[in-house]
């Protein structure tokens, strides 16, 4: 579709989905009297800078249903991130935005080269997270025949790979790599496997994995990008060309804005990304910090698809880490010690990367007397933190107990992550 009827539809769906937002959801209706302005004042994309941010934290302050724009007999999904305080971020699609998803997702695929003789192997996880079922529906409308393996035992899904055919894989990059491990430990190699490509996202990965990723299993690696808050994996994604990834901008408006002054900035300019929702019925977003830092262009694909490109994700505006595919937020980890109270407010959180997976240590000060106690009672407390951090957070972490005062101090911003992975 070329640019002049691409914006007429995004103009129409914005001004429709400003109204829906406006009449049936009350936070979004108070936002906007707070800005003085009514659905009618925006009436072209144009005017989308008027309109208030929302955030992360609006959604825990409507936690969970209080950002909903349709009575909840409609609500046909739910589906849940991780929060910084324990409580999931929370999202719900109707009938229709499941179609939306499973619509966005087969570009994805088809743009990695899936079809109807495809096997495609869904190794993202199943259930609350969005991946696994985004990458199925998606599949199942390209028409291919799709392996719901789920994450884990990669010995089994090596083996399914092999006897079932699987010509593209669905997973984590970290993930691609662990299988590649594990391939050569099995003693099997790519020829042994029907694979062509994989569609690798949920977490940030470099040009140089990419590289790794295509010469250890002999695939086409494509990058894909998602965050539930918007409708999960299906956002964006990279086409054969592998020159930045489209966004379907169809279903969700974008934008790039300074992070620090909010201000909208032009194409090349690298700043924060602003995702709108304007096909969405269950759950519309307007204007929705992501927090992640790309850049955007419009010049034409090689591949002639006329969307917008963004770059891949180049860092964060905010504290949150990505660890196989799990949100982490320091504040998280801060939570579970003071509800313990068993130790010292001081930790930090440190990040590696070993044999292709991200591993997470969290360093906890404890008390002079404690540091001092026996190692055995050492120990029950650090399995006892390491348990209620897996409750919390959602992926497992080793827990160090240090010494007092050994965790460095700042007069500024406490220095509360140190993450060693090349990305």
């Amino acid at each position: 579709m070329v640019r002049t009827e691409l914006s007429a539809v995004q103009a129409a769906r914005l001004r429709d989905t400003i109204e829906r937002a406006y009449r049936q959801v009350p936070f979004y209706r108070s936002r906007m009297q707070a800005a003085g302005l009514l659905p009618e004042d925006i009436a072209s994309l144009e005017h989308i800078g008027k309109l208030p941010f929302t955030t992360k934290q609006d959604m825990r302050d409507n936690y969970p249903y209080g950002l909903f724009a349709v009575p909840l007999a409609e609500i046909v999904r739910i589906h849940a991130s991780s929060g910084t305080t324990g409580k999931p971020t929370v999202v719900g699609y109707t009938k229709r935005d499941i179609g939306i998803w499973a619509e966005v997702m087969a570009r994805t695929l088809t743009a990695a080269g899936a079809n109807r003789q495809s096997f495609i192997q869904v190794a993202y996880g199943y259930g609350l997270f969005t991946g696994g079922l985004g990458a199925h529906y998606g599949a199942e409308l390209v028409g291919a025949s799709v392996i719901p393996v789920s994450s884990g035992n990669t010995a089994r899904q090596i083996m399914l790979m092999k006897d079932f055919g699987t010509t593209l894989l669905a997973c984590t990059p970290s993930y691609a790599l662990y299988i590649a491990e594990t391939l050569g430990e099995m003693g099997l190699e790519p020829k042994d496997l029907s694979l062509r490509a994989g569609v690798f996202g949920a977490e940030p990965w470099s040009e140089r994995m990419r590289k790794e990723i295509e010469a250890r299993l002999s695939i086409k690696a494509i990058d894909i990008y998602g965050l539930s808050e918007i409708i999960g994996p299906g956002v964006a994604s990279e086409c054969e060309c592998q020159d930045g990834l489209h966004i379907n901008e169809d279903h969700f408006y974008p934008e790039i804005i300074n992070p620090q002054t909010g201000e909208t900035l032009p194409d090349g300019e690298k700043g924060e990304l602003v995702l709108t929702t304007i096909t969405k019925e269950g759950m519309p977003m307007i204007r929705y910090r992501t927090r992640d830092l790309t850049v955007l262009t419009h010049e034409p694909c090689a591949c002639g698809r006329t969307l917008v490109r963004m770059g891949k994700v180049l860092g964060r505006s905010d504290d949150m880490l990505i660890i196989r595919g799990v949100n982490v937020f320091p504040s998280q980890v801060e939570t579970v010690l003071l509800g313990l109270g068993e130790t010292s407010p001081h930790y930090q959180l440190i990040v590696d990367r070993e044999d292709n997976l991200d591993k997470l240590t969290v360093l906890v000060e404890v008390t002079e007397a404690m540091f001092s106690d026996e190692v055995r009672r050492l120990e029950t407390l650090e399995h006892k933190i390491e348990a209620a951090l897996g409750s919390v957070l959602g992926v497992s972490a080793q827990v160090r107990l240090v010494g007092p005062k050994s965790i460095e101090r700042s007069e500024g911003k406490a220095k509360r992550v140190i993450d060693n992975r090349k990305l």
